[in-house]
């Protein structure tokens, strides 16, 4: 570079920190400036000699970082300080976490050290999706520590993708799809509205670029209609707020780019039949303990003027998001018969949408109660810190919880709770306590018994019934939407096995002395390795729910004694040894052996895509093509995010699954002769004594003979050969059998 050039440079710098200054949203006082040039002048130091890919000087990139946590996300100079730090002790070997401690506090080097751990965690080249949602478990933690790391890195996410045009293209669409993936939920879930519909335009703008410019092209040029629209709608108005001395402004906000395609998409219509491409924001001045009374009094003005559609009226004043946004949305028939969105905040709620987490503190008064964000985030520790689930699916439980619309259900008592858009009764009971939810047996919504599957809506009150003889079963994870309430259920389910899995150990040993095998490490050592398990918990569950019988231990046991067969099988079939920690292992490993589809989980024809290559026990989805009938793709193909969003209609669910786990529905025919107590002796020995659940019942008698038929879940042939065995037992029946 010449000199000139370096002086150039060095002027825009020098202009750039300037303008950081004077954008600030918080007040800044001398010590906080003095703290800010400190943080500019290390940085500054630490990059010296470092590009970006687009040729120009690195400090370019902390500074514009800083200049979003000043201006849009409205931090405080920590913060900034920390967001112009953000790269130095990754980058330059002269500075670590303790000379930034040192420098600027413990604070400032907390919130640095939390931004370069994760920083280091997204520089791995071509992760597996398992990484990669470790690396996010991983980010998510720091949540933990101070949420203004968090806040940082989606400011540090947002300038990477305002300036991306210089990478390669592949590199482009990987960085554009995981924004899409964590990054715009996070930051919807923060409360920044604004930087959360950037991130989503930015990253179609990279994963669909033809979609993207056709959408954008079309807005410019519907641009001054729309502005003639908001202007005659106003003018309606106007007259009579002024009437009213209210201080207000009226404008207009067009939707973001990626929610008019959103749209097109979930609709099925083209751009121009899109009607809501824009809303009308009324901003008005008033009090705080005035504001709900004023919003109201809008709200009457402009029905008044404009019919509204009173299924699209949304009071978030009474009822705050746990985003912590507040307004009045409403959706009236405005000029030339058009359906418009008309949004309606005062100055302060205003504030709130715009900048969410620093605008939310600086209206919060002292020591307030709990609000709604801390709140959030103390109910997330529960869900990062739980050891149970692994990182796909901890990541994949946690996106349940980010981007969820939400209802307000009551209790019996009228107490208020808030629940993501689509949870169940059952989400209901976990929501109330650990314990209702563990023992749930039933629930009434409004008066009325529903299942546990029953979808609630806003306005609902609910009652759960509990019973202490109530105990999960691996249905209710087909019931929950929830993070929390999987989570538990998973946690329930798991406990049960092993108990499953400590009775099946006793009813092995029994019948390996029938067949003179004493049970010890050499002997479940073989059996692990003869029914391809993993651990002998897998083992002893089997043995436990009856899915290896008399007959496979019989078979096993004659392999045993046959030593020179039993020495050929191991030498052609060369089986690995297992190792005794992988033996003794105190869990119960799935052998993903089926593939089902849907919620009635359908067994159906399938091929396996080229694209990603599934293999059992993959997070899977299904794709209905026009000519190949399913073709099965893993959650993170290279072709999900566009099939998935170009094709919802076309998407099946789909899990692989362990089949000796599954239940199967089988009818049986009994027939004999009837007296008092039958039916009872009938559901005792079926329900009671082998805990299997009774779909259905129907008898009938005709002169002392009855008939019956019932409807059984079971898993497996030896159970339903068992409860025939067992129903032949009772006095008085004379035929058992399976329809």
């Amino acid at each position: 570079m010449s000199e000139e050039e370096i002086e150039k440079e060095n002027k825009a710098i020098a202009k750039a920190y300037k303008n950081l200054l004077k954008v600030s949203y918080t007040n800044l006082s001398d010590d906080d400036k003095k703290l800010i040039r400190k943080a500019f002048e290390v940085a500054l130091d630490g990059h010296k000699t470092q590009r970006r890919k687009s040729g120009e000087a690195y400090i370019f990139h902390p500074l514009a970082v800083a200049r979003i946590v000043a201006q849009e996300i409205g931090l405080d100079a920590i913060s900034i300080a920390a967001a112009l730090l953000h790269d130095v002790v990754e980058d330059c070997e002269d500075y670590s976490i303790d000379d930034i401690e040192q420098l600027f506090g413990e604070t400032v080097a907390r919130i640095v050290y939390g931004l370069t751990k994760i920083s280091s965690l997204s520089k791995e080249q071509d992760m597996d999706v398992s990484l990669q949602a470790e690396n996010f478990r991983k980010m998510l933690l720091t949540l933990n520590d101070d949420v203004r790391v968090i806040i940082i890195k989606i400011a540090d996410r947002l300038h990477n993708m305002q300036t991306m045009d210089a990478m390669r293209p592949d590199k482009q669409v990987k960085i554009a799809s995981e924004t899409l993936y964590i990054y715009a939920p996070l930051a919807h879930r923060i409360g920044l509205y604004n930087i959360k519909s950037e991130l989503e335009d930015l990253s179609l703008k990279y994963t669909e670029p033809e979609v993207y410019k056709d959408i954008l092209d079309k807005i410019k040029a519907s641009k001054e209609e729309q502005d003639k629209y908001i202007e005659q709608f106003s003018a309606v108005i106007k007259k009579s707020l002024d009437r009213e001395n209210f201080e207000y402004t009226i404008k207009g906000r067009p939707k973001s780019i990626f929610s008019i395609r959103k749209k097109m998409v979930k609709q099925g219509v083209a751009f121009d039949e899109v009607y809501d491409k824009f809303a009308i924001r009324i901003i008005y001045k008033g009090e705080e303990e005035n504001e709900k009374f004023l919003a109201w009094k809008i709200y009457s003005i402009v029905t008044d003027h404009f019919r509204p559609n009173p299924l699209r009226l949304r009071d978030w004043i009474s009822s705050p998001k746990s985003t912590g946004y507040e307004a009045l949305h409403i959706t009236v028939m405005g000029p030339k018969g058009n359906w418009v969105e008309v949004q309606i905040r005062s100055n302060r709620m205003n504030e709130i949408a715009e900048k969410g987490y620093a605008a939310h503190y600086k209206y919060k008064q002292g020591e307030e109660k709990e609000d709604s964000l801390e709140k959030w985030i103390n109910k997330l520790q529960e869900a990062l810190e739980n050891p149970s689930l692994n990182a796909v699916d901890f990541v994949e439980q946690f996106k349940l919880n980010l981007y969820a619309q939400e209802i307000f259900v009551f209790t019996p008592a009228g107490e208020l709770k808030s629940l993501p858009k689509g949870a169940t009764s059952l989400d209901f009971a976990f929501s109330i306590h650990t314990e209702v939810g563990m023992q749930t047996r039933g629930a009434k919504v409004n008066g009325k018994l529903v299942p546990l599957s029953h979808e609630l809506k806003s306005g609902d009150q609910v009652e759960v019934i509990t019973s202490k003889v109530s105990k999960p079963n691996a249905n209710w994870l087909n019931y929950t939407t929830t993070a929390r309430a999987r989570a538990k259920i998973k946690s329930a389910l798991k406990e049960d096995r092993k108990i499953i899995g400590e009775e099946g150990k006793e009813i092995l040993r029994r019948k390996l002395k029938q067949l003179k095998i004493t049970l010890n490490e050499s002997s479940v050592n073989d059996l692990v390795r003869h029914f391809n398990l993993q651990t002998s918990l897998d083992l002893f569950y089997r043995i436990g729910i009856g899915s290896i019988d008399n007959t496979m231990l019989k078979d096993f046991a004659s392999s045993r004694s046959n030593v020179l067969v039993s020495f050929i099988k191991n030498k052609i079939s060369r089986k690995q040894s297992i190792s005794k920690e992988q033996i003794e292992k105190e869990e119960i490993t799935s052998n993903y052996d089926s593939l089902v589809f849907g919620k009635e989980e359908e067994k159906l024809d399938y091929k396996l895509s080229n694209c990603c290559n599934p293999i059992p026990g993959d997070h899977v989805f299904g794709f209905l093509t026009v000519s190949e009938g399913i073709k099965v793709h893993k959650h993170n193909c290279p072709n999900a995010l566009s099939l998935q969003s170009n094709y919802a209609y076309r998407i099946m669910l789909a899990k692989w699954i362990d089949s000796s786990q599954q239940e199967y529905t089988t009818e049986i025919k009994i027939s004999g002769i009837d007296h008092l107590g039958l039916v009872n002796d009938i559901t005792k020995v079926i329900s009671g004594n082998l805990h299997i659940n009774m779909k259905s019942l129907s008898f009938e008698t005709d002169d002392g003979i009855f008939s019956g038929k019932i409807k059984l879940a079971v898993k497996n042939k030896a159970l339903l050969k068992k409860i025939l065995d067992n129903l032949k037992k009772i006095n008085g029946i004379d035929k058992v059998s399976r329809v």
